[in-house]
């Protein structure tokens, strides 16, 4: 199968228009949640309290929603396959922290990604640097889970790519249903790993040692 690069759609980053400074959207969004704050009758001169409106609006931009920004986006070291490695590559366990698009809350979990090396490989860290950047940003798991897929896909110029991401959204955990035990898996094959006996493989290697 040849490789045909093409452009990431459902990373959407051309339509994110950076026309404001962090510094200009640290301060509206301080000022917005401030009266978010006010109209939910929070003592504003409290101590506490005060000074939460800026903490957040910090927090929101420069590290939970960093990943919005294109400046942000990793830079890629690949490497030639002179070894000519021809075996599954999988880096699993891999921290994932995001935000329900949804309901503004936290979604945790992990990545396992898998791919067979061509003509180069990645860096090994640079695949938790991919998640990182993807997740940080108001997401839905299952498109996160086609993002990681559609990056690598790109970086490495194959579509024998594989991706699993296990999460507890705290939007099922702590509102509505309020279910604390619920684990959400999504999982994203490509190339090989569309092969019966290479996704098990995937599979047995993720759960070995992790159980």
């Amino acid at each position: 199968m040849n490789f045909k690069k093409e452009k990431v759609i459902s990373l959407s980053l051309d339509k994110v228009n950076n026309k404001l400074s962090n510094a200009k959207k640290t301060a509206l969004i301080a000022k917005h949640f401030k009266s978010i704050m006010e109209l939910l009758e929070l003592d504003m001169t409290d101590n506490s309290l005060k000074d939460t409106p800026m903490r957040v609006a910090k927090m929101y931009v420069e590290e939970l929603f960093e990943g919005l920004n294109p400046a942000n986006k990793p830079v890629i070291t690949n490497f030639e396959n002179s070894f000519n490695y021809n075996g599954m590559i999988l880096e699993k366990n891999i921290n994932l922290y995001s935000i329900c698009e949804h309901h503004f809350v936290p979604i945790i979990g992990k990545a396992h990604i898998g791919y067979f090396a061509k003509d180069k490989v990645i860096g090994l860290s640079k695949m938790n640097r991919i998640v990182h950047y993807l997740s940080k940003r108001p997401q839905v798991q299952e498109k996160l889970t086609v993002q990681i897929i559609d990056y690598l896909k790109n970086e490495l110029e194959t579509d024998d790519v594989a991706c699993v991401v296990e999460a507890k959204h705290l939007c099922v955990s702590m509102r509505g249903i309020k279910d604390v035990l619920s684990l959400t898996t999504t999982a994203e094959y490509s190339g090989k790993f569309l092969e019966n006996n290479i996704k098990q493989e995937m599979l047995q290697l993720i759960v070995t040692n992790n159980e």
